[in-house]
Protein backbone atom coordinates (compact mmCIF):
# COMPACT_ATOMS: atom_id res chain seq x y z
CA UNK A 1 0.00 0.00 0.00
CA UNK A 2 1.46 3.59 -0.68
CA UNK A 3 1.80 6.01 1.96
CA UNK A 4 -0.07 8.74 -0.21
CA UNK A 5 -3.21 6.73 0.58
CA UNK A 6 -5.99 7.88 1.93
CA UNK A 7 -7.88 5.42 4.49
CA UNK A 8 -11.43 5.80 5.65
CA UNK A 9 -13.00 4.00 8.70
CA UNK A 10 -17.07 3.62 7.93
CA UNK A 11 -18.71 2.58 11.28
CA UNK A 12 -22.36 1.44 11.33
CA UNK A 13 -23.13 1.85 15.02
CA UNK A 14 -25.41 -0.39 16.76
CA UNK A 15 -25.63 -2.43 20.53
CA UNK A 16 -26.10 -5.71 19.37
CA UNK A 17 -24.03 -5.85 16.03
CA UNK A 18 -21.61 -2.60 14.90
CA UNK A 19 -20.44 -2.85 11.90
CA UNK A 20 -17.20 -1.51 10.70
CA UNK A 21 -15.61 -0.90 6.75
CA UNK A 22 -11.71 -0.04 6.26
CA UNK A 23 -10.84 1.55 2.58
CA UNK A 24 -7.99 2.67 1.07
CA UNK A 25 -8.22 5.00 -2.23
CA UNK A 26 -5.18 5.53 -4.33
CA UNK A 27 -5.94 8.24 -6.94
CA UNK A 28 -8.52 6.96 -8.44
CA UNK A 29 -8.24 3.05 -6.91
CA UNK A 30 -10.49 2.43 -3.65
CA UNK A 31 -8.91 -0.58 -1.97
CA UNK A 32 -10.90 -3.01 0.27
CA UNK A 33 -8.54 -3.08 3.87
CA UNK A 34 -11.78 -4.93 6.25
CA UNK A 35 -15.06 -5.26 6.91
CA UNK A 36 -17.00 -6.70 9.40
CA UNK A 37 -19.03 -6.78 12.86
CA UNK A 38 -18.84 -6.49 16.28
CA UNK A 39 -21.30 -9.19 17.93
CA UNK A 40 -22.62 -7.85 21.17
CA UNK A 41 -25.22 -9.57 21.99
CA UNK A 42 -23.84 -12.15 24.18
CA UNK A 43 -23.22 -9.05 27.15
CA UNK A 44 -25.96 -8.31 28.26
CA UNK A 45 -24.89 -5.22 30.38
CA UNK A 46 -25.50 -2.06 28.50
CA UNK A 47 -21.92 -0.53 29.44
CA UNK A 48 -20.55 -3.91 28.88
CA UNK A 49 -21.34 -3.60 24.96
CA UNK A 50 -20.50 0.23 24.83
CA UNK A 51 -17.36 -0.94 26.80
CA UNK A 52 -16.32 -3.55 23.65
CA UNK A 53 -17.64 -0.77 21.25
CA UNK A 54 -14.83 1.54 22.40
CA UNK A 55 -12.18 -1.44 22.35
CA UNK A 56 -13.00 -2.88 19.08
CA UNK A 57 -13.21 1.32 17.40
CA UNK A 58 -9.85 1.73 19.41
CA UNK A 59 -8.07 -1.30 17.88
CA UNK A 60 -9.35 -0.90 14.13
CA UNK A 61 -7.86 2.87 14.33
CA UNK A 62 -4.63 1.54 16.09
CA UNK A 63 -4.26 -1.17 13.21
CA UNK A 64 -5.36 0.73 10.48
CA UNK A 65 -4.42 4.55 11.08
CA UNK A 66 -7.18 6.00 9.26
CA UNK A 67 -7.33 9.82 8.69
CA UNK A 68 -10.94 9.86 8.02
CA UNK A 69 -14.23 8.62 9.98
CA UNK A 70 -17.07 8.34 8.96
CA UNK A 71 -20.65 7.24 10.48
CA UNK A 72 -24.24 6.51 10.20
CA UNK A 73 -26.35 8.90 12.16
CA UNK A 74 -29.54 6.83 14.24
CA UNK A 75 -32.73 6.03 12.06
CA UNK A 76 -35.21 8.15 14.26
CA UNK A 77 -37.83 5.71 15.15
CA UNK A 78 -40.89 5.08 17.26
CA UNK A 79 -39.14 3.18 19.87
CA UNK A 80 -37.31 5.67 22.46
CA UNK A 81 -35.25 3.12 24.22
CA UNK A 82 -33.67 1.33 21.23
CA UNK A 83 -32.88 5.03 19.97
CA UNK A 84 -31.26 6.05 23.20
CA UNK A 85 -29.16 2.82 22.97
CA UNK A 86 -28.17 3.58 19.71
CA UNK A 87 -27.26 7.25 20.66
CA UNK A 88 -25.41 5.54 22.91
CA UNK A 89 -23.27 3.18 20.62
CA UNK A 90 -22.56 6.26 18.22
CA UNK A 91 -21.46 8.30 21.12
CA UNK A 92 -18.58 5.60 22.14
CA UNK A 93 -17.87 5.40 18.99
CA UNK A 94 -17.42 8.94 18.02
CA UNK A 95 -15.47 9.05 21.48
CA UNK A 96 -12.94 6.98 20.39
CA UNK A 97 -12.29 8.63 17.05
CA UNK A 98 -11.86 12.16 18.51
CA UNK A 99 -9.97 11.08 21.24
CA UNK A 100 -7.26 9.41 18.50
CA UNK A 101 -7.28 13.25 17.10
CA UNK A 102 -9.66 12.24 14.06
CA UNK A 103 -12.43 14.63 12.51
CA UNK A 104 -15.72 12.98 12.54
CA UNK A 105 -18.25 13.55 10.03
CA UNK A 106 -21.78 11.96 10.32
CA UNK A 107 -23.88 11.02 7.04
CA UNK A 108 -27.55 9.73 7.06
CA UNK A 109 -28.92 6.62 5.66
CA UNK A 110 -30.42 8.01 2.87
CA UNK A 111 -27.67 10.01 2.02
CA UNK A 112 -25.52 7.00 2.21
CA UNK A 113 -27.26 5.30 -0.21
CA UNK A 114 -27.83 8.00 -2.34
CA UNK A 115 -23.82 8.33 -2.93
CA UNK A 116 -23.27 4.59 -2.95
CA UNK A 117 -26.14 3.67 -6.02
CA UNK A 118 -27.89 6.97 -6.81
CA UNK A 119 -31.27 6.05 -5.47
CA UNK A 120 -31.50 7.02 -1.20
CA UNK A 121 -34.37 4.66 -0.81
CA UNK A 122 -32.00 1.89 -2.13
CA UNK A 123 -32.51 -1.70 -0.31
CA UNK A 124 -29.82 -3.15 1.71
CA UNK A 125 -28.97 -5.77 -1.90
CA UNK A 126 -28.74 -2.65 -3.88
CA UNK A 127 -26.20 -0.91 -1.91
CA UNK A 128 -23.73 -4.32 -1.49
CA UNK A 129 -24.00 -5.04 -5.20
CA UNK A 130 -22.57 -1.66 -5.67
CA UNK A 131 -19.93 -1.83 -3.18
CA UNK A 132 -18.62 -5.23 -5.29
CA UNK A 133 -18.43 -3.36 -8.20
CA UNK A 134 -16.42 -0.19 -6.51
CA UNK A 135 -14.47 -2.30 -4.23
CA UNK A 136 -13.96 -5.78 -5.90
CA UNK A 137 -15.08 -8.37 -3.65
CA UNK A 138 -17.08 -11.59 -4.16
CA UNK A 139 -18.80 -12.47 -0.98
CA UNK A 140 -21.91 -11.93 -0.22
CA UNK A 141 -21.75 -10.37 3.32
CA UNK A 142 -23.41 -12.40 6.41
CA UNK A 143 -24.01 -9.53 7.80
CA UNK A 144 -25.50 -5.94 5.86
CA UNK A 145 -24.09 -4.07 8.90
CA UNK A 146 -20.83 -4.60 7.78
CA UNK A 147 -21.60 -3.58 3.94
CA UNK A 148 -23.45 -0.14 5.55
CA UNK A 149 -20.27 0.21 7.36
CA UNK A 150 -18.41 0.40 3.67
CA UNK A 151 -20.72 2.05 2.42
CA UNK A 152 -20.59 4.52 5.32
CA UNK A 153 -17.01 5.13 4.24
CA UNK A 154 -17.54 5.05 0.36
CA UNK A 155 -20.43 7.79 0.86
CA UNK A 156 -17.55 9.74 2.68
CA UNK A 157 -15.06 9.19 -0.05
CA UNK A 158 -17.31 10.21 -2.44
CA UNK A 159 -18.56 13.67 -0.47
CA UNK A 160 -14.97 14.36 0.13
CA UNK A 161 -13.36 13.69 -3.75
CA UNK A 162 -16.36 15.67 -4.98
CA UNK A 163 -15.51 18.57 -2.70
CA UNK A 164 -11.85 18.62 -3.72
CA UNK A 165 -12.67 18.56 -7.81
CA UNK A 166 -14.88 21.42 -7.31
CA UNK A 167 -13.27 23.23 -4.77
CA UNK A 168 -16.29 22.99 -2.46
CA UNK A 169 -17.78 26.27 -4.65
CA UNK A 170 -18.64 24.76 -8.23
CA UNK A 171 -21.40 22.30 -8.83
CA UNK A 172 -21.72 19.70 -11.59
CA UNK A 173 -23.87 20.92 -14.68
CA UNK A 174 -24.49 17.85 -16.06
CA UNK A 175 -23.90 13.97 -16.95
CA UNK A 176 -20.78 15.06 -18.68
CA UNK A 177 -19.18 16.83 -15.49
CA UNK A 178 -19.97 13.93 -13.66
CA UNK A 179 -18.53 11.39 -15.81
CA UNK A 180 -15.49 13.46 -16.14
CA UNK A 181 -14.85 14.25 -12.63
CA UNK A 182 -16.16 9.92 -11.73
CA UNK A 183 -14.26 7.82 -14.06
CA UNK A 184 -14.08 4.71 -11.21
CA UNK A 185 -18.12 5.37 -11.20
CA UNK A 186 -18.42 4.21 -15.12
CA UNK A 187 -19.50 0.88 -15.59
Amino acid sequence: MQTSSKIILGIDPGTVIMGYGVIAVHKNEIELLTTDVLKLAKYKDIYERLHHIHVKVKEIIETYHPGDFAIEAPFFGKNVQSMLKLGRAQGVAIATAMSAGLQVTEYSPKKVKQAVTGNGNADKDQVWKMLQHHLHFKAKPKYYDATDALAVALCHHFQTSKAKVSGGKKQMKGWEDFIQNHPERIR
